[in-house]
């Protein structure tokens, strides 16, 4: 009997860690890498980069990665979700200016990171998220990972 239990309690720790395994997630380099093809490709061409990006396309949809895009206007130029609504106006779910941060942080030609609490995909439980972001013409991009 207690060889079944620790059989099925041993099965139960492999499958619950195999759920959150450090593979199911993008890394730090990883999101680096992805904004640095996401610049190359808006240089090359602007409208299909953002199609791209919203739609995954391309390799820009990688586990939990994926580049985001704000016009001059504020608002989501790429993004999974939220094409058209406010990026300018977002805040993290401790109520913190995100779309501002990432606005006032990003730089034509350089790369700076923003930290806010975000819930992974598919969860309601916010962790605290990097988003690496830049400035590529009129666009400001990110792309962030959860630690």
């Amino acid at each position: 009997m207690l060889h079944k239990f620790a059989i099925s309690t041993f099965s139960a720790l492999a499958l619950s860690s195999s759920v959150f395994a450090a593979s199911d997630f993008g890394t730090a380099d990883e999101a680096k890498a992805m904004l640095e093809s996401a610049v190359v490709a808006l240089e090359t061409d602007q409208a299909a980069a953002l199609t791209m990006f919203a739609s995954g396309e391309g390799g820009f949809k990688d586990r939990d990665l994926y580049p985001f895009c704000g016009g001059p206007d504020g608002n989501f130029t790429a993004h999974p979700s939220l094409t058209g609504e406010s990026l300018k106006d977002l805040k993290d779910k401790t109520g913190a200016a995100l779309g501002e941060e990432i606005y006032k942080n990003a730089s034509e030609g350089g790369v700076s990171e923003v930290s806010y609490m975000w819930p992974r995909p598919d969860t309601t439980e916010p962790v605290q998220k990097i988003t690496y972001v830049t400035k590529v013409g009129d666009q400001v991009c990110a792309v962030g990972y959860y630690q």
